[in-house]
């Protein structure tokens, strides 16, 4: 093999390792990645049994129930609609009714969101800037604050 051949595979090799470097990334942040989904857009376009999302609004008044154990059943709404969620865990401290909340989680067979994660805006000031957008558009919430970088 003459030295321009050598150089070639080398360059091959190296653009291919690469390739399948990429790919192997690619494919486990597809496998990791959580939507943002408000109630309303929900109602627009459901998704599938299984899809991990995060669902963000707020809670709606009069809508947390304490079941057995540590279980809870509370209701995100954005105004033009509403997902009952249910959460097993300890929830935020700051977590009430009328304030902003992201949950990360599932939906099931049964069309129930299963949240694994809950989480309350710390302050009067913090918003997700994606709720907070939203709400805004919709009429919903007219935070003084700014929403978080």
């Amino acid at each position: 093999m003459n030295r321009k051949k050598k150089r070639l595979a080398v360059i091959a090799g190296g653009v291919g390792f690469i390739a399948i470097a990429v790919l192997l990334v690619l494919f486990a942040l597809s496998r990791s990645v959580s939507y943002f989904y408000m109630p309303s857009d929900l109602a627009e376009k459901p998704v599938g049994e299984g899809t991990r999302i995060r669902l963000g609004g707020l809670v709606e008044e009069g809508s947390i129930k304490r079941v057995e154990n540590s279980n809870v059943l509370f209701t995100v709404t954005d105004g033009g609609g509403a997902v009952e969620v249910r959460y097993a865990g300890i929830l935020p401290d700051l977590f009430r009714e009328g304030q902003g909340v992201v949950t990360e989680g599932r939906f099931d067979g049964d069309g129930a969101f299963h949240a694994d994660t809950v989480l309350a805006k710390h302050d009067e000031n913090y918003m997700p800037r994606e709720v907070a957008e939203r709400l805004k558009e919709d009429g919903v919430w007219e935070g003084e604050g700014e929403a978080a970088p």
